[in-house]
C-alpha cells in the first residue's frame, strides 16, 4: 500500500496579506514559511521516503525540498496550484463584490464552474491531480511518498476521493506546511490516516 504524506507549501507573502488568492503567480516562501518547512522536515524526519514530488511552483518546490530533508525533488505539472482566473492575487472581500453570482455559482457548482470565470473548474483540477495519483500507483506499489502542493487542489483531491460534495472543499483546513497522510490500496480507494497534522 502506498503512503502519501501530503503537504501544503509553507507561507507566501500573499498568505499572510489577508490570504490573497495565488494560483499560478510563482512567490516564494517567507521567513515563517522557511521555518514551517524546517518544522515539517523535523516531524517527517523519520519516514524514508522513496520518492519526492512537488508542484513547478517555487514556494512548493522549496518546501518539498526542506521537508524531504534535501531529497531530490521531482516537479510535475498536474500538482500546480488551480487557475483562479480573475481572482488571482486578489482577497474574497476584493472579487466577491465584482462578481457576486460568479462567487454564488462557484460555491454551488465548482466542479463546473471556472473559478474567477477565466480560470479552471474544480473538475478540471481534480481529473488532472487523480491522474497523476493514478500514475504514482503504476511506478510504486507500496512506500512512502512525499507530495507538496497547494490548498486548492489538496483540497479538490481529498473531497472528491473522500466521497464528499467538492463543493464543500473548503471544509478540509489544510495548513501551510501540515502534514497530512493517506494511503492508497491497489483498487486506488483512499484512506485518511491523519489531516492538518503538527507537531
Amino acid at each position: 500500500m502506498l503512503k502519501i504524506y501530503l503537504l501544503r507549501h509553507g507561507q507566501t507573502a500573499w498568505n499572510a496579506d489577508g490570504n490573497r488568492y495565488c494560483g499560478r503567480t510563482d512567490l516564494p516562501l517567507t521567513s515563517k514559511g522557511l521555518e514551517q518547512a524546517h518544522l515539517a522536515a523535523a516531524q517527517l524526519k523519520n519516514i524514508d521516503f522513496v520518492a519526492v514530488y512537488s508542484s513547478p511552483l517555487e514556494r512548493a518546490h522549496r518546501t518539498a525540498y526542506i521537508a524531504g530533508g534535501g531529497q531530490t525533488v521531482i516537479t510535475d505539472e498536474r500538482l500546480i496550484e488551480a487557475d483562479f482566473g480573475q481572482w488571482e492575487g486578489k482577497p474574497k472581500e476584493v472579487f466577491i463584490p465584482e462578481n457576486e453570482l460568479l462567487w454564488q455559482n462557484w460555491c454551488e457548482d465548482p466542479i463546473q464552474t471556472k473559478a474567477g470565470g477565466t480560470g479552471e473548474s474544480a473538475g478540471e483540477v481534480i481529473k488532472r491531480v487523480d491522474d497523476f495519483y493514478r500514475s504514482l500507483q503504476q511506478q510504486y506499489t507500496k512506500g512512502n511518498i512525499l507530495v507538496v502542493a497547494h490548498n486548492g487542489v489538496n483540497r479538490f483531491y481529498l473531497a472528491y476521493k473522500l466521497g464528499m460534495p467538492v463543493k464543500n472543499y473548503r471544509q478540509l483546513v489544510i495548513d501551510n506546511s501540515s502534514v497530512t497522510m493517506f494511503e492508497l490500496d491497489a483498487a486506488g480507494e483512499l484512506y485518511l490516516v491523519h489531516l492538518n497534522s503538527k507537531l
